[in-house]
């Protein structure tokens, strides 16, 4: 028998509608135990007629009026326990005494005296029993309603194969429960599948409100891009959370769960339409070759480390400062690799130690170098600008080199867009680092020196994306620098991508330049979060929002919007996403000289000549801050207690 089948339409009806089925039911034990009693007395079943007919009713009539004065039907009996039994045994006691009275001391004529014993204790035990089954079997059952109903509830935005396959997945877990389906396919709205009503996604507002909807789960991994954001803008104005489900390939092959339903990326919102990669170009410097990536161990490193492990080199050198970084991606990496091969190599040094990187280089003499190690959080750089520019432009400069006398064919820098006409010290740095290669280019021909320049990476470390994301969790505000600020975005796979594919038409001397696609708002971006996470905006216009946006002002060195292109003459590439900058650089015996000259300022730490040596380097660097070198800073607050000159 299926509890649910009974228990569903009793738990469903009204409280005085209960009360009559509790009092039917009594009515019915007052003539089961008369029945009964006879058939434990006489030994064979008695028709209820006659006297014993008058047994049955004088049961009913002292029984039902005695039970109801108890307030045994006010119990619920769901949450029965021994205070109700209590109830019971007093009721049927009274019962008893004046049952027993009738047809034991007084006596019906063909009525067995021993019936007013039998019976009433046949009635304790029936009453008692059905008083415990009800706590047993509706009270259990109505947890698990109340349970079920707790859950929240999702809509599945796709009833294709994907949708079916999420839904039959989630229909034994407990975080969610999915109450129907939504679909652009018109010919299904308002058919049921797998016992899921579809739903026209046009009625997502009415259907949030009337079926409690918390979650939208998108199950359209086919769906381009265009249309996808298209719908993700329909579900933002509804103020509902969105989720999205894994690749029905990983979900075939078992290696997630539901549960790891994953909250939406930014990159689902702010992401284009992919362009099939090159493989010609991606296969080119990797293939069969010994290839080194610097930063391994960083958000562009590590992606090209599994991009690069995915094409197939002969060996890879992980290079790596931070120990935890290096040991992170090595393990991960290792994980993909068959146990007979030895293709990873995973080696801990600094860019900026000339010795190791030599002893690396000439070890292994790897035939393509990624340069991707660098400092390019702006504000922390700008704090410590002499570390900033000794990792970024001497790390850059001695890898270069030691790559050079070791017989590297192609060395690729990983650049940045801070680099043009730079306000602060990392851009500055970065542009500075390009100039070393653009130099070395002409004077170390045999190895095709190039970078390539891109705006910010979703989800990289000091992103805006993860500290959005953190502070929509912990209930905001979310914090902005200033309400103008723009920036390019792009993903971390595609910008890699295209990194290998830029380093492969390098000739020598080249600044690549990656299509970055329109400029982001961060307020936009920010309002996207917290309207995809199910929240609001709390505001001047919504003062009863969930989550403020708090403009904190501008940090030191930061723009408040990035450019790609110091010049306006880009030219195009075979990629439709690579275009290629022409940019003045100085020749490498004039560079080097002012190089050695900025080394030993660097080791002075002398702010004020570093500041003015990028300034006459770097063209088109103008700082827009006070020096805020955090040592420089704490001496002049000494120099000023003292009273000694600056």
């Amino acid at each position: 028998m299926n509890k649910p089948l009974f228990a569903i339409p009793i738990l469903a009806l009204p409280r005085s509608a209960k009360r009559v089925v509790a009092l039917l039911v009594d009515l019915g034990l007052c003539v089961l135990t008369v029945w009964l009693a006879y058939y434990l007395r006489l030994g064979e079943p008695v028709p209820l007629s006659g006297n014993a007919l008058i047994a049955v009713i004088a049961s009913i009539a002292i029984a039902l009026p005695i039970f109801i004065v108890s307030g045994l039907y006010r119990a619920i009996f769901r949450y029965s326990g021994w205070p109700a039994l209590l109830a019971v045994a007093r009721a049927v006691t009274i019962y008893g005494l004046l049952y027993a009275s009738i047809f034991t001391a007084i006596g019906i004529t063909d009525v067995p005296r021993t019936l007013g014993i039998i019976q009433p204790i046949l009635l304790l035990l029936f009453v008692g029993a059905s008083r415990a089954l009800a706590r047993l079997w509706l009270g259990d059952q109505y947890k698990s309603i109340l349970k079920q109903a707790s859950r929240p509830k999702a809509l599945i935005y796709g009833a294709g194969g994907a949708g079916r396959q999420l839904a039959t997945a989630m229909a034994n877990i407990q975080e969610m429960q999915v109450i129907g389906f939504m679909d652009d396919d018109d010919r299904l709205h308002g058919h049921v599948l797998n016992g899921l009503p579809i739903y026209n996604p046009v009625d997502l507002s009415s259907l949030i409100s009337s079926l409690n909807i918390v979650t939208v789960l998108l199950a359209i991994p086919s769906i381009g891009r265009k249309r996808r954001n298209e719908i993700l803008s329909q579900i933002r104005d509804a103020h509902v959370s969105v989720r999205t489900l894994p690749s029905l390939t990983e979900l075939a092959q078992g290696k997630i769960s539901i549960s790891d339903l994953r909250e939406l990326g930014i990159d689902d919102i702010l992401g284009r339409e992919p362009v099939a990669p090159n493989h010609i170009l991606l296969t080119k410097n990797i293939i069969n070759k010994v290839v080194l990536v610097t930063g391994a161990g960083g958000s562009i490193g590590s992606e090209l480390c599994r991009q690069i492990l995915a094409i197939g080199p002969a060996k890879l050198l992980l290079i790596e400062h931070s120990e935890f970084a290096l040991y992170a991606i090595h393990q991960e990496l290792e994980k993909k690799l068959d146990d007979q091969q030895k293709v990873l190599v995973p080696l801990m040094a600094s860019v900026q130690d000339q010795e190791r990187m030599r002893e690396i280089m000439s070890t292994w003499h790897p035939n393509t170098v990624y340069h991707a190690a660098a400092y390019k959080h702006v504000p922390l750089v700008e704090h410590n600008p002499s570390e900033g520019i000794k990792n970024n432009v001497l790390g850059t400069l001695r890898t270069a080199l030691a790559a050079a006398e070791n017989g590297a064919t192609d060395f690729v820098l990983i650049s940045t867009d801070k680099a043009v006409r730079p306000t602060n010290i990392m851009g500055a740095s970065k542009r500075l680092a390009e100039m070393v290669l653009q130099a070395l280019a002409e004077d170390h021909p045999e190895t095709k020196f190039s970078m390539v320049r891109f705006g910010n990476v979703l989800g990289s470390s000091g992103s805006v994306v993860p500290k959005f994301r953190q502070q929509i969790r912990d209930g905001g505000p979310v914090t902005l620098t200033h309400v103008d600020v723009t920036r390019y975005f792009m993903t971390i796979p595609e910008a890699a991508q295209l990194v290998i594919q830029a380093g492969a038409m390098a000739k020598g001397g080249d600044v690549f330049v990656l299509d970055m696609g329109q400029s982001v708002k961060i307020i936009d971006l920010a309002r996207r979060m917290i309207e995809l996470s199910g929240l609001s905006v709390k505001d001047e216009q919504n003062e009863d929002g969930d989550i403020e946006i708090q403009i904190t002002g501008l940090r030191p060195g930061e723009k408040l919007y990035e450019e790609l292109l110091i010049g306006n003459n880009p030219q195009t590439t075979s990629h439709p996403r690579i275009m290629k900058a022409n940019e003045d650089f100085l020749p490498w015996p004039e560079l080097d000289s002012k190089l050695q000259a900025l080394t030993i300022s660097l080791n002075l730490n002398d702010v004020n000549i570093i500041r003015r040596m990028m300034e006459q380097l770097v063209s088109g660097y103008i700082p827009n801050e006070e020096i805020v070198d955090w040592v420089y800073m704490e001496q002049e607050a000494e120099a000023t207690a003292l009273g000694l000159p600056k």
